[in-house]
């Protein structure tokens, strides 16, 4: 794909990708490529949801993951500049963010929540996971990302 069309964006619009459509022929390919683009989110944090996107299915990948995959591919083409900058900075404080996403993923229902840790300017820590456990509502999807960034931190 060095010669292919960079796109603006690695995930479309919606985002969230069903276990519909028909299985590919060789998964091993996927999950290399998948695999792969996991450690890239290690310095390119604007890829973790796409990424995390396409590692969910990983097990069963079906052609619109492929696509996926394709995109993602696309857009690092296109942002090859982009990535994260870690400076020293004289800012010792420690800042948390958590998100979450009620009810996340299409199959299972689970909601999806995130958090990253800042140490002054420089990122210490991030996850982005699916919850184990089915949400009753969205404040207890943001409560269990809160704790999981807090547990973090300490």
């Amino acid at each position: 794909m060095l010669n292919c069309k960079p796109t603006l964006t690695p995930i479309d619009a919606k985002g969230k990708l069903s276990a519909d459509g028909a299985k590919i022929d060789d998964s091993s390919t996927y999950r290399s490529l998948a695999g792969a683009l996991q450690y890239l989110t290690v310095t390119r944090l604007d890829l973790a949801f796409a990424v995390q996107q396409a590692c969910l299915h990983m097990h069963a990948p079906r052609v619109p993951h492929q696509a996926l995959l394709k995109q993602i591919l696309r857009y690092v083409r296109g942002t090859g500049d982009l990535g994260l900058h870690i400076c020293g900075g004289r800012d010792p404080s420690i800042t948390a963010y958590s998100d979450a996403d009620w009810v996340g993923c299409l199959d299972t229902r689970r909601s999806t929540s995130g958090f990253c840790v800042f140490l002054g300017e420089a990122l210490v820590s991030w996850s982005s996971k699916c919850q184990p456990t089915v949400s009753r509502s969205s404040a207890e999807a943001e409560y269990r990302a809160v704790a999981n960034a807090a547990a973090e931190c300490i």
